[in-house]
């Protein structure tokens, strides 16, 4: 059997066709199918958590090192370099290989079984438009999932595999786009689906268009925390001399994976030597707060909060900031939402469709929308515009994928036993 592995950004989900033909979702995360891809390493025990224990740790206030979204350095130079870790210096590439070892402990727990197959999902590009790159990227991966032990590892695109697990709802032939909309990218596949397509083993001929691009749910929460939290701190501010306040240690503060570097020594000498660019001291107090009580992460989670409950609710939502300074906080409204991404998820749509207009269709019988940011309302909103007669169909936001790589892997297994 192979197990289907939907490593993504934010949250990793891992499905099995088990041998009759039923799906068994992984339970990964203490009963829950949905692992937050993060890692948190005690400086007080030298023990590692994983996911959600991982999350609360670090929100706990316990001192250590929180790593989440990982899957953003593939392909970067990043992922060889090393970082201190429980006293030790370890690359970014050895981090990513004690994640899936963790998840393969977990699978085999949770199957009572021990599973050497692995059908890994990937995005249509790990990097837009470096080819040298991408490919770096995907070996990284590879070679973290044969480190964890295991023996055979295969891959299919993320919106593919998602086409996959919609096709099981079909009774009809039917040209869908998938629309996967993940923590890191947003990838596009449109592809020709049906019950009697099921059985064929060489499926290339149905998929008609694969586009990507580089933009998912932490681009969106920097762009919130931009606009609604680091003005809190001093992004934006003028100074005495008429200029504002250098961006960079806001930026580092408002991306996942960088702002671990903003706690470093250099970075709280460079932020305390912006005192004079500062009008106003009671901002740069704030910015060194963060820093020094190392509570970027807890802002940026918060935004991150505030755009779910925004976005499902429809109403303004409250971004909790009294980690900053007592009682702060920020409104996120649904118009601020939608302003705050607008530009970005016009390339997100823009990519949508390109993917249809390179499968040759006028418009797909259906849009299938999948990964955890599909839920944002102006996403859906962008969407039923492009496609205003097509039918939007919602499916499983954080399993579709790992379930589509689940019997994409069963029918490999078939394939290879035949």
């Amino acid at each position: 059997m192979m197990l289907g592995i939907d490593f993504g950004t934010s949250n990793t989900v891992a499905a099995l066709v088990r041998a009759d033909g039923s799906l068994d979702t992984i339970a990964l995360d203490a009963g829950k199918p949905t692992l937050p891809t993060a890692l948190f390493f005690s400086h007080e025990d030298q023990h590692t958590s994983y996911g959600s224990a991982a999350m609360q740790a670090y929100l706990a206030g316990n001192e250590g090192r929180l790593m989440r979204s990982i899957k953003s350095l593939l392909g970067s130079g990043l992922m060889d370099e090393k970082t201190v870790v429980n006293g030790q210096l370890v690359s970014f590439t050895d981090i990513l290989g004690m994640f899936f070892k963790e998840l393969k402990k977990r699978s085999e727990a949770h199957l009572g079984h021990p599973v050497q197959h692995a059908m890994l999902g990937r995005p249509v590009h790990f990097v837009d438009d470096n080819p040298e790159r991408d490919a770096l990227a995907q070996a990284t991966l590879e070679h973290a999932a044969r480190a964890a032990g295991f023996d055979e590892v295969q891959f299919q695109l993320e919106p593919i595999a998602a086409a996959f697990d919609f096709e099981r709802r079909v009774t009809t032939d039917t040209t869908v786009l998938v629309v996967d909309i993940g923590g890191g990218t947003s990838d596009f596949t449109v592809v020709r689906v049906g019950p009697g397509r099921q059985a064929l083993g060489d499926r290339s001929g149905d998929i008609l268009a694969t586009t990507g691009v580089h933009i998912g749910g932490t681009d969106f929460d920097q762009l919130l925390n931009l606009r609604h939290a680091m003005p809190l701190l001093g992004l934006g501010h003028v100074g005495p001399s008429g200029r504002e306040v250098p961006s960079s240690v806001f930026f580092d503060l408002s991306t996942w994976h960088l702002i671990h570097q903003s706690y470093s020594r250099k970075s709280l000498a460079h932020a305390a030597d912006l005192r004079d660019a500062y009008a106003d001291r009671a901002l740069h107090q704030r910015l060194l707060h963060v820093l020094q009580e190392r509570v970027g992460h807890h802002i940026l989670a918060n935004v991150e909060s505030a755009k779910i409950a925004c976005s499902l609710s429809g109403a303004a939502a409250t971004i909790d900031l009294d980690c900053i300074a007592r009682d702060l906080s920020a409104q996120l409204t649904p118009a601020g939402l939608a302003q705050a991404l607008q530009a970005q998820l016009g390339r997100v749509v823009q990519c949508a469709q390109e993917c249809v207009d390179l499968a040759g269709v006028a418009q797909p019988d259906a849009v299938y929308l999948t990964g955890g940011s599909s839920a944002l309302a102006p996403l859906q909103t962008a969407m039923q515009a492009l496609f205003p007669q097509v039918r939007m169909v919602a499916g499983d936001r954080f399993g579709s994928v790992a379930a589509g790589l689940a019997y994409a892997g069963s029918v490999a297994m078939e394939s290879a036993t035949a």
